[in-house]
């Protein structure tokens, strides 16, 4: 069994790499596989499509922000 199966998917959603990047390494190290989007229309295609077990999401992005993808999820 994998990390990934044990902790799930996190998708994050933010359009800094250097903020997408740490998150990636803390949650990597804690078990959980990661996911990234930089926009709201690719963070609301891959919520419906991976099911994650948390989303953290950035409230400024570019696009959608990130209210309103909360809202349509």
């Amino acid at each position: 069994m994998t990390s990934e199966t044990l902790r799930g998917l996190v998708l994050v959603v933010e359009d800094e790499r250097a903020i997408s990047d740490l998150l990636r390494m803390y949650l990597t190290r804690e078990g959980f596989g990661v996911h990234v989007a930089s926009d709201g229309v690719s963070a609301l295609s891959a919520a419906r499509t991976m099911h994650p077990v948390a989303i953290i999401l950035d409230v400024g992005l570019p696009g959608i922000d990130g209210t309103e993808v909360c809202r349509q999820l």
